[in-house]
């Protein structure tokens, strides 16, 4: 087994909101860490101070990030695509572990997949 933790579809279903949560705050990091303005100003501060502002930026943005990917990974759950919003839980289905699947904007868990399959391999439940 590849994971300790394993996901019925009615806990995957009831993680979703938590998980919507946790695919924003990683994009609003992103965006902070991406910000040009930002990196541009904190490449042109003097090395010894940080960048100020434009340090505070970009740090934040990578402690909100770290922050929201180790709260994903301490329940297992797998974020495949940020921009997509693609999900793996990990679960069992007839003794053998799979992943379901799901991708935002979908209102719950209705495919899965092998564990090498990926997204092109998505089955309905």
């Amino acid at each position: 087994m590849n994971h300790e933790r394993h996901y019925s579809r009615a806990e995957a279903d009831a993680a979703l909101g938590w998980v919507a949560e946790r695919l924003e705050r990683l994009r609003s990091a992103r965006a902070k860490l991406g910000d040009e303005e930002a990196r541009e100003a904190l490449g042109e501060a003097a090395p010894g101070n940080g960048g100020g502002g434009p340090g505070r930026v970009v740090s934040e943005g990578f402690l909100s990030l770290r922050q929201a990917l180790m709260e994903l990974q301490a329940v297992e759950v797998v974020l495949r695509d940020l921009d997509r919003g693609l999900i793996d839980f990990p679960s069992l289905r007839d003794g053998r572990e799979i992943y379901l699947c799901w991708e935002e904007g979908e209102d719950e868990i209705g495919f899965w997949h092998e564990l090498e399959a990926g997204h092109a391999g998505r089955q309905p439940l």
